[in-house]
């Protein structure tokens, strides 16, 4: 096969894989996107990531080890043909069984970019246990091309549902309230959107007074791979790579911070083309 022909393979699998794209606009619009549309913006990105939630390492009667596996080599084959500077794995690593994270830190060890993980509901660990394991805080900040990066913790060692911590939000939110972006992953939704959700208002208003936060990024609920709106600013789902529930396929989301700071996002689902969704 030429380099030509494979180029136009790659375009053509590319696009049939990618659904639920959104531009997020400098001026505050939100448009849809076809794949198409997506694909002709690649020459203009300045940083692209992967957002995947919800493996439930170790849960019982499901296929976790598989379905691990399976995820780590979709991302690596992503990657090899769109190269990532980071991914995240937003939340419930593992599921309820804290012995289990060890073994799912090897496996997401095999992944070919920087990442960097949350803490869910169902990764029933203490801050110590966790720092030993994965080497960071629960709480944790790193910039990328100048793109800040903040990690929240939204749980505990019980598993409540807990607003972040807005004490270090607002510390690292002024620390870097000169870049032009930043993004926030957070497991747990702080509004009552989705069935598993929680209000949280005052992580609103916080959140009201730095607009160069560009997007939130949630997991836990695994039938949502949509975007909610709020005070014009997007948060945003990405389905479930795992666990025993959720939307009929297994996917992740993309995004992609263009050189102008505009925001382009969307599913990724590896294996079934999905219908494009307007919003």
């Amino acid at each position: 096969m030429s380099k030509k022909e494979h180029l136009s393979l790659s375009r053509r699998s590319f696009i049939q894989q990618v659904s639920f794209a959104s531009i997020f606009l400098l001026s505050g619009q939100v448009k849809a996107l076809s794949p198409a549309e997506v694909e002709a913006f690649r020459k203009k990105v300045k940083l692209r990531f992967i957002v995947a939630s919800d493996i439930h390492y170790g849960q019982p009667n499901t296929a976790f080890e598989e379905m691990l596996d399976k995820a780590i080599a979709q991302i690596n084959q992503f990657h090899s043909e769109n190269p990532l500077d980071f991914c995240v794995m937003n939340g419930d690593i593992v599921h309820d069984d804290k012995s289990w994270m060890s073994k799912a830190k090897q496996k997401i060890d095999g992944l070919k970019m920087p990442y960097y993980v949350t803490r869910g509901n169902h990764d029933l660990v203490s801050p110590e246990y966790w720092k030993d394991i994965w080497g960071t805080p629960l709480n944790h900040q790193v910039v990328h091309k100048k793109v800040g990066i903040l990690l929240g913790d939204t749980s505990n060692e019980q598993g409540k549902y807990l607003c972040p911590d807005l004490t270090w939000l607002k510390e690292q939110l002024e620390a870097y309230k000169k870049q032009k972006q930043v993004l926030l992953f957070l497991h747990i939704p702080q509004a009552k959107w989705t069935k598993h959700g929680i209000d949280h208002p005052e992580f609103f208003d916080l959140l009201k007074n730095y607009p160069n936060v560009k997007a939130t990024f949630h997991g836990h609920e695994h039938d949502q791979d949509g975007v909610k709106m709020m005070n014009n600013t997007p948060f945003l789902f990405d389905s479930h790579i795992g666990g025993n529930w959720g939307t009929p396929y297994k996917g992740y989301r993309v995004g992609e911070v263009l050189n102008d700071g505009t925001l382009i996002t969307y599913m990724m689902n590896p294996e079934v083309k999905m219908e494009e969704l307007t919003f």
